[in-house]
């Protein structure tokens, strides 16, 4: 019992700095000091060299709903930990309703559009969209919770490897001139946050 409530506590402790990352990014993304030095790390990531696309393509489809879920729930399933491939199913569902209440209520006043449109100079790479809505990356929202989702029942050696995700996705995310990186950093805040409360329910 002792165990199941600290990990209870670890899992909304890691909620509570999920949502900090999000509301931190949201203040920085309306401040015209901050907008500067995002549009400087933007144009950093983004010009780096063409060779990178096809090294990236591979870890970027763990956003994408269908193969992100079905690699989660397969991890889940070979480790039988049937509420993990619960909560990561949970997760997918949950990416889709979190991404639409930030975009029509936390976020309506804010207009950020993707870098094809707010950043002079971007590269578009693959079929990415020019205009839109980009705030925050739906990709990394769901990676990020189903990296919160999985990380408990991994091993010590094999739990980096979730947030290595993570990482790359939201690199590969900039890289493709999808997002600018307050929008990676706001969807990971976000996924964060829905992972690790599915993990403290589950």
């Amino acid at each position: 019992v002792g165990s199941v409530a600290l990990r209870r506590t670890q899992a909304l402790g890691l909620a509570g700095a999920g949502a900090t990352a999000f509301a931190l990014s949201k203040r920085l993304a309306v401040a015209e000091g901050p907008r500067r030095v995002e549009s400087r790390a933007f144009h950093a990531v983004n010009g780096s060299p063409d060779w990178l696309y096809p090294v990236l393509w591979g870890p970027m489809q763990l956003g994408n709903l269908v193969v992100g879920a079905v690699v989660a729930i397969a991890v889940a399933l070979v480790g039988r930990r049937p509420k993990v491939a619960l909560a990561a199913l949970a997760a997918v569902g949950l990416k889709l309703v979190v991404e639409r209440v930030i975009r029509d209520r936390l976020t309506a006043d804010l207009d950020r559009q993707r870098p094809g449109t707010s950043q002079e100079g971007a590269v578009l790479r693959g079929d990415v969209p020019s205009a839109g809505h980009s705030f925050p990356s739906g990709h990394v929202i769901l990676v990020a919770a189903l990296a919160a989702v999985l990380t408990p029942m991994l091993s010590r050696r094999w739990s980096a490897v979730p947030w290595a995700a993570v990482g790359l996705v939201a690199f590969g995310r900039v890289y493709v001139g999808a997002h600018n990186p307050l929008d990676v950093t706001a969807g990971a805040g976000a996924g964060i946050t829905v992972g690790a409360l599915l993990d403290a329910v589950l």
